[in-house]
């Protein structure tokens, strides 16, 4: 019912290559990718846990997509077509707009619906119209679109030109009217679950959505000059927001339970290199090897495991913990509610 048995699919799960999750209601399903481009599926067989009956469609596939809590699947194919599964109004079911999918180069999802960008920079968009399946106001301004960014119920899109369209939950950034005039030369947009945050081409940064959740950086907002990159938390009734500059430093803001609080390890943040966020907190790693990192006490670790955090390479960072590899080959992991702990190269 949650997933976690997958002894039917065994002898199918392998060569995979990426492992996708959706929830819906007390249950959850996955969908793993192989290098085949076959897919593999399991869990609550209504929620996308079983996709025995499109196993002829779900081939030469090139990335899947999954709705937060709507149990429900999207696979993009080498072809640009596109094959759905799960609960049918919360994406599932793509009928309406299956003539529409058609030369896709990729995919994003909320919590219950998807949106598609074409290669000719238009979007298509389907599932429960609260989470943003419902584009019809926009649906002018979706043109020469080249990315597209999600909330858990708001999509936000990049236009050729920098400009940024916006729709779905106006609490979770599907509203941007009143940061709009600032909405130009953007590059890249980062989502929280509440929240957007774009970076402009001079490296300043533009937030709107749920304030306590990353949509108000007012207070750092001298501090958010030369952004190079911008992390996000995204816990569901929270998140925040870490944003790096070409310094090495970090600037934090959103919840403080969610890693928007940084204050306790501002010291330690100079010549960071890279940023990772799980679900509650971040982590980042600096020049010289050592991990950094602040958010809810019980997704990072305390500070008496910080010698195993040293020589490290690029942290890997998952809802419930995080992983990296050591200087002599060693894997280092924590999760929630534990420290570190290191095994043996190649265990």
């Amino acid at each position: 019912m949650y997933g976690g048995n997958c002894r039917a699919q065994k002898d199918q799960l392998k060569d995979v290559q990426a492992i996708h999750a959706s929830r819906w209601s007390f249950g959850a399903a996955f969908a793993a990718l192989r290098q085949d481009g076959r897919v593999v599926s399991w869990g609550l067989p209504h929620a996308g846990g079983d996709s025995s009956a499109l196993r002829a469609q779900l081939t030469n596939v090139k990335q899947i997509q999954a709705t937060h809590f709507g149990g429900s699947f999207a696979a993009l194919k080498h072809d640009g077509t596109v094959v759905t599964w799960g609960i049918p109004h919360s994406g599932g079911d793509c009928s309406s707009v299956q003539d529409d999918l058609r030369n896709v180069q990729s995919i994003q999802a909320t919590e219950s619906a998807f949106a598609a960008l074409r290669h000719d920079g238009h979007v298509v968009t389907w599932g429960s119209d609260r989470d943003g399946a419902d584009s019809t106001e926009v649906a002018a301004q979706l043109e020469n679109v080249r990315h597209i960014q999600a909330t858990s119920k708001a999509f936000a899109a990049i236009r050729a030109d920098g400009s940024v369209v916006t729709w779905g939950d106006p609490d979770c950034g599907g509203e941007s009217s009143y940061v709009q005039d600032q909405l130009i030369n953007v590059e890249h947009i980062q989502a929280s679950a509440l929240a957007f945050a774009a970076i402009r081409r001079d490296g300043t940064v533009v937030t709107w959505g749920t304030p306590h959740a990353g949509g108000d950086s007012s207070h750092v907002q001298d501090r958010l000059q030369h952004i190079t990159a911008i992390q996000a938390s995204r816990h569901s009734a929270r998140g925040s927001f870490a944003a790096l500059r070409s310094d090495g430093g970090v600037v934090t803001w959103g919840d403080p339970g969610s890693g928007g609080h940084s204050k306790m390890v501002q010291h330690q943040l100079f010549d960071v290199e890279q940023i990772q966020a799980a679900e509650h907190a971040f982590a980042a790693i600096r020049s010289d090897g050592r991990v950094v990192t602040w958010g809810h006490g019980d997704f990072a670790p305390e500070e008496s495991h910080q010698e195993l955090l040293q020589d490290v390479q690029p942290v890997t960072v998952c809802s419930f913990g995080a992983g990296a590899i050591g200087a002599d080959g060693a894997t280092i992991t924590w999760t929630h509610g534990a420290g570190p702990s290191a095994a043996e190269p190649g265990k």
